[in-house]
């Protein structure tokens, strides 16, 4: 499915992924958690497809059972004792389901900045932050633009080398070793060169001169400023709502939640609706898209 919410301006983009990155990070009760983390990984399964169920296999989920079987294994906090470690330290309920939700947030954490990667180009980040702070929205979006040349082109010297027999994971240590010191040589040489190259071409098109223009592809339209409305409201829901504990949850030293009252599910709804934001639009783009071209 194509990502419609990636078209939208970069500003949405940009202060959608904020939200969700810092309200993650900020609400720590499971509902939130849970929430949060189905809505990244739909989001990323609808955008990117069997490449973001590789990553969480890859990646996430390691993550997520180190750290969940790390805590209890090292903070023995907590009243409700399950039983005694070896090392006569307790392991407790409050450990454990506290390292499931540390492991919970940075696997969502994680999935989300995959997704905002993925959406926020290095264009985007130009647009927005190249008039604030020209120099190094410039040095980030070369960076961001070098590293996937980087590796594709180191990947493209290996596979040379490899085809004249220079494979560098086979043969002896010291042999590997000069192998990898001569792909390594070849690349150092190659980002000379490219870095050249990119200062004859921003050189070339008048970079740093005064009075400078900039044709941007971006407009922010009715649709934009509708998104940034329903994004500014659900901030201030969600602001208030965390003042008035709605999101209250606590780990130690024993399980508490806050109470149940229409006014912590409504906050609740509300976050749920932040972070459904791009797959709803992308399912009613998609199925607006269909409605149109079956009846042309």
């Amino acid at each position: 499915m194509k990502d419609r919410f990636a078209q939208y301006h970069p500003l949405v983009n940009f202060l959608y992924f904020t939200l969700v990155l810092v309200f993650s990070m900020v609400l720590r009760h499971p509902l939130a958690q849970g929430v949060s983390l189905l809505c990244a990984c739909i989001y990323a399964v609808q955008a990117e497809g069997q490449r973001a169920v590789l990553f969480c296999l890859k990646w996430c989920l390691p993550v997520f059972l180190l750290t969940a079987l790390f805590n209890p294994a090292f903070s023995h906090e907590g009243v409700t004792i399950l039983l005694y470690l070896p090392t006569g330290n307790p392991l407790t309920l409050e450990s454990i389901l506290y390292g499931v939700s540390a492991g919970v947030l940075l696997v969502t954490v994680m999935v989300w900045f995959m997704n905002s990667s993925r959406v926020i180009t290095s264009d985007k980040f130009i647009y927005l932050f190249g008039r604030v702070i020209p120099a190094l929205s410039l040095v980030l979006s070369m960076t961001l633009r070098f590293i996937p040349k980087f590796k594709s082109q180191l990947a493209a010297v290996v596979e040379a080398q490899r085809s004249i027999g220079r494979d560098i994971s086979q043969g002896s240590l010291l042999r590997r070793m000069k192998l990898a010191v001569s792909v390594l040589s070849i690349m150092i040489t190659w980002a000379l060169e490219n870095a050249m190259d990119t200062a004859d071409s921003m050189k070339g098109r008048g970079y740093g001169l005064p009075g400078r223009t900039a044709f941007s592809i971006y407009r922010l339209d009715d649709r934009d400023k509708s998104a940034l409305a329903f994004l500014l409201l659900c901030a201030f829901c969600l602001v208030m709502g965390t003042a008035a504990s709605a999101f209250s949850f606590r780990y130690y030293p024993g399980i508490r939640a806050g109470a149940r009252t229409p006014l912590a599910l409504s906050f609740q709804l509300v976050y749920a609706a932040l972070c459904a934001m791009p797959i709803l639009l992308n399912a009613f783009e998609e199925r607006k898209w269909k409605s149109i071209h079956s009846k042309m």
